[in-house]
């Protein structure tokens, strides 16, 4: 008789090698999607914390639980759930409480009063914005979205649309304007905005917003006699709780209200409260694009896990005790942003190529270091800003990531700092060992 050992097969080689259809085997699509060169980055100082190395790593765009913990109320809340058995499938458009919670939501934080129709729960923010392409965009449509954004170009790909990256500047923060976007409107059928935006911590002023929808409303009001189909608009706002002091977070729907016919937001618990592993994500919008949104992401089984929408329904619904946990949360995280800000201010004031963007929102920070023709002291030349995050990575031990990463094209030296991963200490640690660094550069 055969034991288990005895019919084992070793499928190493067929599942390694791709045999007689080597270059056929894999969809277009799949093939020519680009990795994130983020990740890239992570895999870099993972090797080196790995060699013992100290690493101030202002990487990813998530949290360390060590400095940023989920509020109270939702750990709980998810364990309590757990323990009742809320563990089967949930609706495909959200649990119904967590719908009418968001609801409610909106409606006391935004002003934004939406029929419970225009609700859809997801597995974070991301299926969302999948949602949205899959259910607005066909092969070939137009696609307008600000450089530098986060992975637009990568959703443009997989939905096969015609990608139009509109190139965003320092003066005005690297976000988009009416002038920007106005060549491109005719006959285009997304308009993606992000505000704050990932990757630069800044946030689109009110009437900068309102212009942008008064274009998209009278590009519409255009087309309405043709027989041509809409202009919508992405609203990712997935940073709109992280708005610091100071600084006005607008909606299109506030500024025009028609603008909610077109507009569908992208949402959720993640960035706001430290919440990026428990996946709980929403899209608002209209009825008619949700209920497609929840056709396709139903068909791949993109929903948050149930556990975490029930508990999520308390902490939305808890206006006092979200205010208590978001005031810490983002004590700490613009202290972090303050802190380095305020050091490539002052490395600026020293005269180092450096500066940095006054914080408006989300936990990153936009700065530009560009020793460019400058030369370490192993004699490698600085003359792209890859070279630059390698030399600081190896140097200086901070990791930082480059508006390439984003889609910019222009390569000036512009990085990405993100804070959620690293204490006071990490920061304050690092700032002087950037400046030994910059200044053992010939």
């Amino acid at each position: 008789m055969a034991t288990e050992l005895d019919t084992q097969r070793d499928l190493s080689t067929f599942a390694r090698e791709p045999g007689p259809f080597a270059g056929k085997r894999i969809a277009k699509m799949a093939s020519g999607l680009i990795g994130s060169e983020i990740l890239k980055i992570a895999a870099d100082v993972r090797a080196l914390k790995r060699e013992g190395r100290t690493i101030c790593d202002l990487t990813v765009g998530d949290f360390d639980p060590k400095q940023f913990r989920i509020p109270k109320k939702l750990e709980s809340g998810i364990r309590d759930a757990l323990e009742k058995g809320e563990t089967n499938y949930p609706p495909s458009n959200g649990v119904l409480e967590l719908r009418e919670a968001v609801q409610r939501f909106y409606a006391r934080e935004l002003g934004l009063d939406y029929p419970l129709d225009s609700f859809l729960i997801a597995g974070g923010a991301r299926p969302v914005i999948y949602g949205i392409y899959r259910a607005l965009v066909d092969a070939g449509d137009r696609v307008i979205y600000p450089v530098p954004s986060w992975n637009n170009n990568h959703y443009i790909h997989m939905s096969g649309a015609q990608g139009v990256p509109v190139v965003c500047t320092p003066e005005h923060a690297f976000l988009p304007t009416r002038e920007d976007f106005a060549p491109h409107l005719r006959g285009a059928r997304l308009v993606c905005l992000n505000s704050p935006l990932n990757p630069t911590g800044t946030a689109i002023e009110r009437e900068v917003l309102h212009d942008i929808c008064r274009a998209i409303l009278e590009e519409n009001r255009a087309r309405e006699g043709s027989g041509g189909r809409p202009l919508f608009v992405m609203y990712d706002h997935i940073y709109w709780m992280l708005c610091v002091a100071g600084t006005e977070h607008v909606t299109p729907p506030e500024l025009e209200p028609e603008m909610a016919r077109y507009t569908v937001f992208v949402d959720g618990i993640s960035k706001s409260f430290a919440a990026t592993g428990v996946r709980v994500g929403w899209a608002v919008g209209p009825t008619d694009v949700i209920e497609r949104m929840s056709a396709v992401l139903g068909h791949v089984g993109a929903w948050a896990p149930r556990a975490e929408q029930v508990a999520t329904v308390a902490l939305l619904d808890d206006a006092a005790g979200m205010k208590s946990y978001l005031d810490e949360f983002k004590r700490g995280v613009g202290a972090r942003l303050a802190r380095l800000h305020d050091g490539f201010q002052r490395l600026k004031a020293k005269g180092f190529a450096v500066e940095s963007l006054q914080p408006m929102g989300a936990i990153y920070l936009t700065a530009r270091i560009a020793p460019f023709g400058k030369t370490t002291p192993q004699g490698k030349r600085l003359s792209s800003s890859d070279d630059v995050r390698k030399h600081l990575l190896d140097a200086a031990g901070l990791a930082i990531v480059p508006f390439s990463a984003f889609g910019a094209t222009a390569d000036e030296g512009w990085f990405r700092l993100s804070v959620g991963a690293a204490s006071l200490e990490a920061i304050d640690a690092a700032l002087p060992r950037l400046e030994a660094t910059l200044a053992a550069l010939r």
